[in-house]
């Protein structure tokens, strides 16, 4: 299937997509300074609020979504600008390398270097050392989850205030979880894509997407293994309502592992951290929305999280859709749903 794609052009796919997604340049913002800079050598965009402000401002370090093959600080610069200016915070647009040219941990690599950058260095931007909070949606949620995850034992650097995770994706053992078949042809992630995006972020190219569909990918004790936390089991029978047919086990194919089994890595797939580390974690806000393949993902996570004595509060949008964030007043589209979840974001951020 990946070779396929690269015959019919895959990269002309992506870069095609790249260029629809790429957002436009925006003017200047009346309340805001905005400076290009690198952090550790990779790019970022700050927004800072030009209010003046009685004590040092909240930092909040933002990860751009699309698969960690799109996306770019344009794309998500009205995201950045309505957080920074409504919750008065100082903004970190992280742009971290993408897919499938620079695999996995490059997109890791980049955020958690910037992230470290930023904790080090936070005096010069005024933000306040007890107030730091990383967030990203879907791919950054993911992006995210791992930094956070990565900078628990670090007693070198300020802890982290909070993570806010807006419909990550958290895991690659399992496609075949409630929300993946209930959604599965559900714009604007269906249910092939979300393996064929992390196929290329782990490898740099989608081989095996079907076996990684089918379940195939992962050995039988590890899958025992790892049951505890990746099941259907752990989530709320109410979202199971809708359709969800039981699926035939499906043989394991030792060969397909081989070329993934960096999907059992935490800060690849960060559902799977042990409980040692989870319980480190800092309080939490998780976005899900009904009509996305990863809304299981988040639900998972929260649980985990609750289970470990970690403070969640969850946004969940009945309505909502994935990528409806991103899609915050974008080419004049805009979903009442995506802006009361970015609204519950900056709520949120304001209580800490």
């Amino acid at each position: 299937q990946g070779r396929i794609l690269e015959k019919t052009g895959l990269c002309s796919q992506i870069s095609f997509g790249r260029y629809v997604r790429q957002g436009r340049k925006l003017g200047v913002d009346p309340k805001l300074f905005i400076h290009d800079l690198q952090f550790n050598k990779v790019p970022v965009r700050v927004y800072q609020p030009k209010a003046t402000s009685d004590g040092r401002r909240r930092g909040i370090i933002f990860f751009h979504g699309g698969g960690w093959v799109f996306g770019s600080l344009d794309t998500y610069e009205k995201v950045c600008r309505y957080i920074s200016r409504e919750s008065e915070s100082v903004v970190v647009s992280v742009q971290y390398r993408l897919a499938p040219e620079h695999k996995y941990p490059a997109a890791y690599e980049d955020c958690l270097n910037a992230t470290i950058y930023f904790l080090k260095n936070i005096e010069h931007y005024g933000v306040d050392p007890a107030r730091i909070i990383v967030c990203g949606d879907s791919a950054g949620g993911n992006l995210a989850a791992a930094v956070s995850q990565t900078l628990v034992g670090r007693s070198d650097l300020p802890k982290l205030r909070a993570q806010v995770l807006i419909y990550p994706g958290l895991q690659a053992l399992d496609f075949n979880l409630p929300s993946y078949h209930q959604n599965r042809g559900v714009p604007l992630l269906f249910r092939e894509r979300a393996a064929f995006f992390a196929l290329l972020y782990l490898n740099g190219d989608a081989l095996h997407m079907q076996e990684v569909l089918d379940g195939s990918h992962i050995p039988p004790d590890m899958r025992l293994k790892y049951r505890k936390w990746v099941s259907p089991d752990n989530i709320p029978e109410k979202f199971k309502v809708r359709g969800v047919k039981p699926l035939r086990p499906t043989d394991f194919i030792a060969e397909v592992y081989e070329t993934v089994q960096r999907f059992c890595e935490p800060n690849l797939c960060p559902l799977l951290a042990e409980d040692a580390i989870v319980q480190q974690l800092p309080e939490s806000f998780i976005l899900t929305c009904e009509y996305d393949v990863l809304r299981d993902d988040g639900l998972l996570y929260k649980k985990r999280l609750e289970d470990n004595g970690v403070r969640v509060t969850w946004f969940h949008l009945e309505d909502g859709f994935h990528g409806i964030i991103s899609l915050f007043d974008y080419c004049g589209l805009s979903f009442p749903a995506g802006k009361r979840g970015l609204d519950s974001i900056v709520n949120f951020l304001k209580s800490l």
